[in-house]
């Protein structure tokens, strides 16, 4: 996890407008006082601490891509999104939302994965999170491949039960087995339903689509109780409406975000492992995240991220806005 604080201007606490109580917060620093070039590459500039103690929310990045079965390069995002999250700014003029006079949130720096062996850095990931959520911490994960929702998801539910689940991707995700391995990143969710961890009436997929082997590649998920919304069915159309649903469906249910950047089309985000063709739109990604408003979100992952085909950081732009919007639903965030 990461070393202790960090040292540097980015700290700073800039001034605050409307408070909801007299404690102080960690506030990422203001470009009217410090240059974004200045201070330690933590995401949004936020201070770093080594435990999740005292945090209601904490970003924390898990640089894996051992688990990836195309091009590899996530175990790079995190690095990558922190650096593009310096544009991010306090607060949400669109939404409202005040996360940051809210809820005391940092960087809690990468989680300590073994990139030569995926089980055991599945290990490691789950003993992580687990001291994450035990602590009352709210972790917005940066990825590292799709592998990593697995163990997360473990120490998610060894807390809250099983969970619902909010699945944006163009894969489910789903598959049992690839070269006779049962975890990779084509099958967390797999693996979370052998164990229980997902209420699979609570299980939402959204942006599925591409080529498959089969002519009826969802029977696995929708004989599970999953509700799969192909990308075809959000062509040219808000998703507002859905997240409507959604949020039906959800009810008070404990809800994690699971968010695959290929999920949007290769146009808005070329650097992935995995690209598909007529994906999502950036306007889709934040009705569908900011439609979680009001759920009672336990956590959230941006994963898939691969610097190395991202040449102008476009991908990693968005994801980092993604994280934002994410941090900006959580339960207790208030609005202006």
């Amino acid at each position: 996890m990461g070393t202790g604080p960090a040292p540097g201007l980015c700290h700073l606490r800039q001034p605050l407008g409307r408070q909801v109580s007299n404690a102080p917060r960690n506030q990422p620093p203001s470009s009217e006082f410090v240059a974004r070039p200045v201070g330690v590459c933590s995401m949004m500039r936020l201070p770093m601490q080594a435990s999740p103690e005292g945090l209601d929310a904490a970003f924390i990045g898990v640089p894996l891509d051992i688990g990836t079965s195309n091009r590899p390069g996530a175990r790079f995002g995190p690095r990558r999104i922190r650096e593009e999250s310096v544009l991010l700014r306090t607060v949400n003029p669109s939404t409202g939302a005040l996360p940051f006079q809210s809820l005391m949130v940092a960087d809690l720096g990468d989680v300590p994965v073994n990139l030569y062996n995926l089980q055991d850095s599945c290990r490691l990931i789950q003993e992580a999170y687990q001291k994450i959520v035990a602590a009352g911490c709210i972790p917005l994960t940066l990825g590292g491949d799709h592998t990593i929702t697995y163990p997360i998801l473990q120490a998610i539910a060894k807390k809250h039960g099983p969970v619902g689940l909010l699945h944006v991707d163009a894969h489910t995700d789903t598959a049992d087995k690839a070269l006779g391995e049962k975890l990779y990143h084509g099958t967390p969710f797999r693996r979370c339903v052998d164990e229980g961890l997902l209420d699979c009436k609570h299980v939402v997929q959204i942006g599925i689509r591409g080529p498959s082997m089969t002519l009826d590649p969802y029977r696995y998920n929708r004989s599970q109780g999953f509700r799969v919304v192909l990308a075809e069915d959000c062509w040219m159309k808000s998703l507002v409406p859905l997240m409507a649903e959604v949020r039906k469906q959800m009810g008070g249910k404990p809800l994690y975000i699971s968010f695959d950047i290929d999920a949007l089309d290769p146009a808005y985000a070329p650097g992935t492992g995995t690209p598909e063709i007529a994906g999502l739109t950036p306007s889709q990604a934040l009705e569908i995240i900011r439609g979680c408003q009001g759920l009672n979100v336990v956590g959230c992952d941006l994963v898939e991220v691969s610097p190395m085909y991202d040449l102008s950081g476009n991908t990693a732009l968005l994801a980092a806005n993604l994280l934002f919007e994410m941090l900006c639903v959580l339960p207790k965030v208030t609005t202006a």
